[in-house]
């Protein structure tokens, strides 16, 4: 709804916004004399490196497993109305970014809140401080979560995955990388974002080009499945379990706010430190990120899992003796499993399907059974976890799946074309994207840090953060719905702190944009 409303009271501001943005980025409006220290392609890159990474790898699998194909179209939707919802809140970032030091500017939400209360509603600046500390707790939640262990955790299972390296050696070295670039501020981060994400971004791209050209016949059809399936309940196919309609707006709205970020209030931090001494300017780059990053690479990824079929296959493994099921009350357990799949390794984790008591989250009544492959006396085994129902349950299927989680779904999808692409595309582009949006949130969560407690809790904060890299492979997350709850965390009350500033400032922020398109003649 706020998207809607800003689109509408801006004009349809998408529009100016697409033809704009690359005149800017050319360089045609540089100032070297403005304040700030970074400039607008490096912070196009640094928010970028944000949002472009495993949002669109991991996140966009964990929208299709979770909400079926019909969530795509509901990220579609909330890309579109959020590039205006970028454009609002950067301009409004830079309109009350504080730069009583000019060559460490700070800005953000946070410093909206503070600053404009104060000046627009000096009797109201305490209610202006509230909102800002709620603000500040909230971006430090999810730069520890979201952006950071969220990311670290899926790169460390999709490089066990393929290559059997133990998470927690995944998790050091992406710590010792992190802090390596993080302790030098954002003049660091930027110069490496803006090397790492278009290099990134490109190849994964052209990778995708060539799968979606071997699928090129099934693309209409695809499109046909997202649309349809954003309005009709998709029924039980293979490893999907169904979804309703509510299921795929739920996922698709949460993929794609956490994806490209709009309305969290996060990408505006790092925009305030860019020279230039026109609101509106950086406000209209910020407004491309959306577009970028949800309608474009999300969806690239969207067709590839869906016309490889990866997302609705069959059985990975069938069983050579059903599960025997017991029960104690509502309690029901299930015998171990022997496991004679050579493409198993102890470790990895494993779904069956049953049917019980109605789902109300898929509208079926289907429900995933998780276990794990374990060692018992050089054998393989499947250990599954106990299930409540009132309702005693049935094994449906013939078999088992392995439970591919976030970015390794999308690695099978390419390995599902073209042997050994996923494998060494999906594990190389999850580590540089990765690296870069824990880079960037590392960021965010520090300006928070800072308009809190000041400058000087910033290298304590450092550590911290560093190690949450290495903790969160230590086997915390195990399946889709722990990945899912943990990216979340932080997401409702981010957006509930930042989107009110929005809405009590945003008039300011219209005012500064349609000033500045009369002042260039944009048509």
């Amino acid at each position: 709804m706020t998207g809607l409303i800003f689109t509408i009271w801006s004009g349809f501001s998408q529009y100016k916004i697409i033809r704009h943005a690359p005149k800017i980025l050319r360089g045609d409006h540089n100032n070297q004399d403005d304040s700030g220290i970074i400039n607008h392609f490096q912070a196009l890159t640094t928010a970028l490196s944000g949002t472009v990474g495993l949002g669109n790898i991991s996140g966009v699998a964990l929208a299709i497993t979770l909400g079926g194909p019909g969530a795509i179209f509901w990220m579609w939707i909330i890309a579109i109305f959020g590039m205006s919802i970028k454009l609002i809140e950067v301009t409004l970032s830079m309109l009350y970014r504080n730069i009583d030091n000019p060559d460490n500017p700070h800005g953000g939400p946070m410093w909206v809140a503070d600053i404009g209360f104060k000046k627009l509603f000096p009797r109201y600046s305490k209610l202006g401080k509230i909102i800002a500390v709620m603000f500040s707790i909230s971006i430090i939640t999810s730069s520890v979560t979201g952006g950071n262990m969220f990311q670290a955790w899926s790169v460390a299972d999709v490089t066990y995955e393929y290559f059997g390296v133990e998470g927690w050696i995944s998790g050091l070295l992406m710590s010792v990388i992190v802090a390596a670039v993080i302790l030098g501020g954002i003049k660091r981060i930027a110069k490496v974002t803006a090397m790492i994400v278009p290099i990134m971004v490109t190849l994964y791209m052209l990778a995708g080009i060539y799968v979606l050209g071997v699928k090129f016949n099934d693309i209409p059809e695809m499109f046909h499945l997202i649309v349809v399936s954003a309005f009709t309940t998709s029924e039980a196919s293979g490893a999907f379990i169904g979804g309703s309609v509510g299921t795929a707006f739920m996922y698709g709205t949460k993929r794609a706010i956490f994806s490209n970020e709009a309305g969290q209030g996060s990408s505006p931090i790092v925009h305030a430190a860019v020279k230039t001494n026109e609101p509106a300017r950086e406000g209209i780059i910020a407004g491309i990120e959306p577009l970028i990053d949800t309608i474009i690479v999300c969806t690239f990824t969207a067709l590839i899992i869906l016309s490889t079929g990866i997302w609705d296959r069959n059985e990975d493994v069938q069983f050579s003796a059903p599960p025997i099921i017991t029960n104690q009350g509502e309690i029901w357990s299930f015998s171990d499993t022997t496991h004679r799949d050579k493409s198993g390794k102890e470790g990895d984790p494993v779904i069956m399907h049953i049917i019980a008591n109605y789902n109300e989250i898929t509208g079926q009544y289907i429900h995933k059974v998780p276990g794990r492959i374990v060692s018992n006396n050089n054998s393989l085994e499947i250990k599954w976890e106990d299930f409540r129902s009132s309702q005693t349950p049935e094994i449906h299927g013939e078999g088992y799946y392995f439970d591919y989680v976030g970015a390794t779904l999308t690695a099978k999808a390419f390995d599902s074309v073209s042997a050994g692409l996923g494998k060494w595309l999906i594990t190389i582009a999850s580590w540089f994207f990765a690296i870069s949006t824990i880079m960037a949130w590392g960021y965010y969560g520090e300006q928070g840090l800072i308009y809190l407690f000041g400058e000087n809790s910033v290298f304590t904060y450092r550590i911290i953060y560093c190690s949450l890299i290495f903790i969160a492979t230590l086997g915390l997350i195990e399946t889709s719905i722990d990945l899912d709850n943990l990216s979340g965390i932080g997401l409702g009350i981010i957006v509930y702190a930042n989107l009110p500033i929005c809405w009590i400032f945003g008039y300011r922020a219209i005012n500064a944009y349609k000033d500045y398109i009369k002042s260039e003649r944009i048509q």
